[in-house]
């Protein structure tokens, strides 16, 4: 048994040894994708399909075909007639023939494609049903372009309309805003200038016009509106003019809602010449008697604040500033009765919210010297009465500076401060008419120096002549002859 199982092994080991150094089994290692070729190799291949043999082909890479890689079915269909049957026999099945799978058998059968990196492989390109190539474009010209009109219409809407409703609410708010100025003015001139009014027992005319059917009010624009009154002493005539909001103006009526401000209507008294002594006077309120003090020209000219109120006196609230040529007028002009109504300290909390300032002066720069200037904030229609005691200051004043008189030695120092603001304005007069002419004198030599240089130069030479003899003429002595008798 040892000996039948020692030959038994011979046999299998040169039977397994015959096998490896056979010729078949070193052409079946050879197709190992492990192992590449180098790049310098020659290929020497021998392909037999039926009676077409090709022999000794050496290929490099410089020499392979640059056209596509030939159908072995149809190659072998024309190589071998005779094979049609068989062909036919031996159809390929489905997987076969799917793009995916490499043909079967072609002359490079044995080169390994990922060696020859830039040779170009023929694919024909999938073809695609009708149904889906007739149906995709449809729907991309149908999808693509109608977001973009769409979005671009609305946004064409979205500027009109935008517009049009800008538009709508400008022509809404200016009829109600023009619809609200005439009513708060009209309800004004109905509590204060109709019949036993304030107004109509102080002033025989009232109104633009001289009949009893005159209007009372004159509207000079959507939101100023004017009253004139006329015939009484004291005075020739009072001008009361309403600034209201521009509520008919949509900007304006957006822009008063973020800075707020008030209606305000303005009394013009102008006083007649031999009525009114030398007054400058101003009550307002802290702030802006500051500012009144330092732009208005006659208050900062003779006039100062007062700090302090007379001895012995009530004064005025703690919110207002007075503003006097002297002591002695601040408290002639603020009498008892004007702290008790309005300008007291629990008067003014209750009356005194519409209060802006007053200004009396007979040194006001303008047409009319003499005036007396009342400022109030109006109150909403409804509530119009709540301004009755600040009109009512109105006639009080007329009458009160009308009859006032200063004393002797508060007249001497007045006297004073006029002559010298009058030397000061004529001074400032004189001085602006030195330099008017002054230049005119340096426009008439500029004139003529221009003329003198667009002269030629003979026109030259004959004016400096006559100018040498005009001086000539000038040195020579003066010669007297008298007649003998």
């Amino acid at each position: 048994m040892t000996r039948t199982t020692s030959f038994l092994r011979f046999l299998s080991l040169f039977f397994l040894l015959l096998f490896i150094f056979s010729p078949s089994y070193g052409a079946a290692d050879s197709h190992f994708e492990g192992f590449e070729a180098e790049e310098d190799d020659v290929v020497e291949e021998t392909i037999d399909h039926g009676s077409f043999k090709l022999t000794d082909l050496p290929l490099t890479r410089t020499d392979l075909p640059r056209a596509p890689i030939p159908d072995p079915v149809l190659e072998n269909s024309e190589v071998n007639p005779s094979s049609d049957l068989d062909s036919q026999s031996s159809k390929p099945q489905p997987d076969q023939l799917k793009p995916s799978s490499p043909p079967s058998t072609t002359t490079f059968e044995y080169w390994d494609e990922d060696e020859f990196e830039g040779v170009p492989v023929h694919q024909p390109p999938p073809e695609t049903p009708k149904d889906e190539e007739s149906t995709v474009p449809a729907d991309n010209q149908n999808t693509d372009p109608k977001p973009k009109t769409i979005f671009k219409k609305q946004q064409s809407y979205t500027v009109e309309i935008f517009f049009v409703s800008f538009l709508i609410m400008f022509i809404i708010n200016y009829f109600t805003g023009k619809r609200e100025n005439e009513n708060l003015a009209l309800s004004w001139a109905a509590k204060f200038a109709t019949k036993d009014s304030i107004f109509e027992k102080n002033f025989s005319l009232l109104g633009v016009g001289e009949g009893d059917d005159s209007p009372l009010l004159l509207k000079e624009g959507q939101s100023v509106f004017k009253f004139y009154a006329s015939g009484r002493r004291y005075c020739q005539g009072l001008l009361a003019t309403m600034e209201l909001k521009s509520r008919h103006d949509l900007i304006a009526r957006i822009y008063n809602m973020i800075v707020p401000c008030k209606d305000e209507i303005t009394f013009e008294v102008y006083i007649n010449d031999d009525a009114m002594d030398h007054v400058v006077f101003a009550l307002a309120k802290k702030k802006a008697a500051k500012s009144m003090q330092k732009e208005v020209r006659d208050l900062q000219r003779f006039a100062g604040i007062v700090a302090q109120p007379p001895s012995g006196r009530k004064w005025v609230s703690e919110e207002l500033g007075v503003i006097s040529e002297s002591k002695e007028v601040a408290g002639d002009l603020i009498t008892e009765a004007v702290l008790e109504q309005v300008f007291g300290e629990k008067a003014f909390e209750k009356f005194g919210k519409g209060f802006i300032s007053m200004h009396f002066s007979d040194q006001h720069p303008g047409t009319h010297r003499k005036m007396l200037l009342f400022k109030f904030a109006l109150p909403n229609a409804d509530n119009m009465a709540d301004m009755t005691r600040l009109v009512a200051l109105v006639p009080y004043y007329i009458d009160l500076i009308g009859r006032y008189k200063l004393s002797s030695q508060a007249r001497s120092k007045t006297e004073a401060a006029r002559s010298k603001a009058a030397q000061e304005a004529y001074k400032e007069l004189q001085n602006a008419r030195q330099e008017a002419l002054q230049k005119k004198k340096a426009e008439r030599k500029k004139m003529l120096e221009e003329a003198e240089a667009k002269l030629s130069a003979d026109a030259i030479r004959k004016r400096e002549a006559k100018e040498r003899a005009r001086q000539m003429k000038k040195g020579m002595p003066k010669i007297k002859m008298t007649r003998a008798h």
